[in-house]
């Protein structure tokens, strides 16, 4: 295969994983890696180094627009952010020592039982039980668009969203997913907040979280540009699609995407996993 046909088809992978990464808050690299170690051969580590990459690009991509639009908790993002950064170095950091073929065993049955609560039934808009003293303290609680106006959200067990958003960050430095389906769960169902708010902070999350952990991948040489630079060109504008087909999308078909893409990625881990790869 040529070097123009390879970057070619990257592309058009990478397009589709930027697409769906900001629909659902996964973020690319949960298509990235998979697709680059089964599809295109490549090493894990250098697929796992563009994956951060694409990760970086989805979030620029969307998060901007979901700022804007009023969807995205900025405050939230930023306060769980310091966990989910301590959580990707320290992933980072541990990854030459630990089992990550036993790890995404685990992971994959975590994310089908994430896929399995997100499809509960559960009103978009919530009923106000007992405020969390922390949120108010820090004035997490926010406000977001619906059809039927600006409807207000408050922010729930913020010490187990912290908690899960701790693990998210290890996972990403980890395996190079940006882990965005454990942002979305502590965020959707510890957190109780509305599903395109989990999502779109999720987005501007990820990106942070990624960061974090490319420095370390950078520093090893496991990212390279040849492989990095098509998979950005592609995520970007699957990103800003998502971006724009989100804001009007239904928030059941939006869980039902979700609940998918978690599936096919648990599925894809075992897989790689029992064959050797992941």
């Amino acid at each position: 295969m040529s070097i123009l046909a390879f970057s070619l088809l990257v592309w058009l992978g990478s397009f589709s994983a930027g697409l769906v990464g900001s629909l659902t808050g996964l973020g690319g690299g949960v298509v990235i890696v998979p697709l680059l170690t089964s599809v295109f051969d490549v090493d894990i580590r250098y697929a796992i180094g563009a994956s951060l990459v694409s990760v970086i690009a989805t979030s620029l991509g969307s998060a901007s627009t979901y700022i804007k639009t009023g969807f995205a908790n900025l405050r939230l993002g930023m306060f769980l952010e310091v966990a989910t950064t301590i959580g990707a170095i320290i992933g980072a950091l541990i990854a030459a020592f630990v089992s990550v073929k036993f790890l995404t065993l685990i992971l994959a049955v975590v994310l089908i039982y994430s896929a399995y609560l997100s499809q509960r039934p559960r009103p978009e808009h919530q009923e106000i039980a007992s405020l969390d003293p922390i949120a108010e303290y820090l004035q997490l609680n926010g406000t977001y668009p619906t059809p039927d106006g600006v409807m207000p959200y408050y922010v729930n067990s913020l010490p187990a969203g912290f908690s899960i958003m701790l693990i998210a960050g290890i996972l990403s430095g980890l395996l190079g997913i940006g882990s965005g389906a454990f942002k979305v769960l502590a965020m959707d169902q510890a957190m109780r907040l509305p599903f395109k708010v989990s999502t779109t902070t999720s987005n501007f999350m990820i990106g942070v979280t990624a960061a974090a952990s490319a420095g370390v991948y950078l520093s090893r040489g496991y990212i390279d540009p040849g492989l990095s630079m098509p998979v950005m060109l592609g995520v970007l504008p699957g990103a800003f699609l998502g971006a724009r087909i989100l804001i009007g999308a239904k928030t059941q078909i939006l869980r039902i995407i979700f609940s998918l893409v978690l599936v096919i990625m648990a599925l894809k881990m075992v897989y790689n996993s029992l064959i050797g790869g992941l």
